[in-house]
């Protein structure tokens, strides 16, 4: 007998493997002849900017650059600061033993520490710490059974599930082109730093496109030809579109910010002011949220079937979830009673993470670095480390779920007194990215199987010892009953709950081996 099944097509999401590593990338560079020598550096500072990247049977690619600048005191007697600005080139492999060519490919990577050498008067060596938080997706295709339509009689045993179903990936290049003006009064010398931060990320949906808005938060430092240090701050907005077909308001939207390209250079002198190029590669991975009932096991009391069971794993759940927290502390720096606070640079970093079925549980250390001039007008900074602590609450109340966790600077406030005190507070923003793996059978090729049992081996009752381990359906299975036929017969309400010991009268059952499943 040929089995007429009715089917349905799921696209599974799976995360197949997450992994974070610490990558050093490193390069010598030659002071320019139209600068003078290198006594020490002041400071250091970098964005990276990702070109490329490639998923590789049981590895993935990365390409890109860390786009430096350093503010060095000079070997000369006219100047107090100079500045270098250069490119750190990187391709770096990091192997991934699931890694599969054609996989999606979740990535961000961050600045976790730079280091300038001085090697010699016109040469330094420029080493970065790089943090490389990878997360591997395989979407899969399925067609499952929901129904066998030729057989009046087949018992099913469901369960429902709830998923995250693909519905498409795409991404999209936006330029972010503006002109930051400078006082009138400055002729830039040389840059001497530049920070961009990506911001106020949002989305909006409409007809099969994704409208991505975010601003571009640019803060330079610069030196003018008369050897005064200021600073120009401004917002650049940014605005893509992604195309994705049958997208709609209530998918589950995964936004992925990237910066491919930075180009920030002065404008002619008489123009005062600073050009500003980004190039901003937006990815939107869409899911929707579909619940699922999934045929776990089958039989017939009249015909023997059998078939084939697969465990397939999918993700589940996704959803994010902001926390804010705030940071206190304070330093002493004597020498910037009498000068000017330049710049602070933040740097929070996780060092432990802790997940319990209520929380999450977070410590981790800011790094600060301040950049200021003392009384001379010679400029300095000073870094520190401030231990931190923070929690989330579980919404999954699970210990085993994915959590992906980025924190954000939303304020910070340094007060400098007279006898050179700081009260530092810093405001925080963690969004935590959550999810969890299921685990699911799929029962598929159902076929009519021979059945050598005796056609007269039929009784119209039996009396069975409940076993430990016991389920009504495992029962009715084995005695080719039915679990709706064996819990009226015995006056079961609930079929989920039988004993062990207890007596079951089992109805209207065709003999097999009692012994056997």
């Amino acid at each position: 007998m040929e089995i007429d099944v009715g089917k349905e097509n799921i696209c599974i999401n799976k995360l197949i493997a997450q992994k974070k590593e610490l990558i050093f990338v490193e390069e010598d560079m030659i002071v320019p002849d139209s600068k003078p020598d290198i006594l020490n550096s002041v400071n250091l500072s970098g964005n990276v900017c990702i070109y490329k990247k490639e998923v590789l049977d049981g590895k993935i690619k990365i390409e890109g650059c860390v786009n430096t600048y350093i503010m060095y005191i000079p070997d000369s007697q006219d100047d107090n600061l100079r500045g270098l600005n250069a490119n750190i080139e990187f391709s770096k492999v990091i192997e991934i033993q699931e890694s599969k060519e054609g996989m999606d490919l979740a990535l961000s990577v961050n600045i976790k520490d730079l280091e300038c050498k001085v090697l010699n008067g016109r040469k330094i060596n420029v080493r970065a710490g790089l943090e490389v938080n990878i997360k591997l997706y395989s979407n899969e295709d399925i067609s499952v059974i929901s129904g066998i339509n030729n057989i009046s009689d087949v018992q099913t045993l469901s369960d429902k599930f709830s998923i995250n179903s693909l519905v498409g990936t795409n991404s999209t290049k936006v330029y972010i082109k503006d002109t930051l003006n400078i006082d009138e009064q400055d002729e830039i010398a040389e840059i001497l730093k530049a920070d961009v931060t990506l911001t106020d990320c949002d989305i909006k949906i409409s007809y099969n496109k994704i409208l991505s808005k975010c601003e571009a938060d640019v803060k330079i430092i610069y030196l003018t030809e008369d050897n005064r240090i200021n600073v120009i701050q401004g917002k650049i907005p940014a605005v893509g579109f992604i195309d994705m077909q049958n997208i709609s308001e209530d998918n589950i939207c995964d936004i992925k910010n990237e910066i491919s390209n930075i180009v920030i250079k002065p404008n002619p002198a008489e123009e005062h002011s600073i050009y500003i190029e980004i190039e901003l590669v937006t990815t939107c991975t869409a899911y929707e949220r579909k619940d699922v009932e999934l045929i776990q096991d089958l039989y017939s009391p009249s015909t023997n079937l059998t078939f084939n069971q697969k465990r397939i794993v999918s993700t589940s759940e996704k959803m994010a979830k902001n926390t804010d927290f705030s940071i206190t502390s304070k330093l002493n720096i004597p020498e910037i009673a009498d000068g000017n606070l330049l710049d602070t640079e933040l740097l929070p970093n996780v060092i432990k993470e802790q997940t319990t079925a209520s929380k999450i549980l977070y410590e981790g250390e800011m790094t600060i670095n301040i950049i200021y001039t003392n009384s001379n007008n010679s400029i300095n900074s000073n870094m520190s480390k401030v231990p931190f602590e923070f929690s989330i609450d579980n919404p999954l109340n699970n210990e085993n779920i994915n959590v992906d966790t980025k924190i954000k600077i939303l304020n910070k406030n340094f007060d400098v007194k007279q006898d050179g005190d700081i009260n530092i507070n810093v405001d925080l923003e963690a969004t935590s990215e959550f999810s969890q793996n299921i685990s699911m059978n799929i029962i598929d090729n159902i076929e009519v199987g021979d059945d050598n049992r005796g056609k007269d081996d039929y009784d119209s009752l039996v009396i069975y010892i409940v076993q430990k381990g016991d389920t009504l359906w495992k029962i009715a299975k084995k005695f080719r009953s039915t679990v709706d036929d064996i819990a009226r017969a015995n006056g079961i309400e609930n079929v989920d709950k039988i004993d062990v010991g207890q007596k079951l009268y089992i109805p209207k059952f065709r003999y097999v081996n009692a012994l056997s499943a």
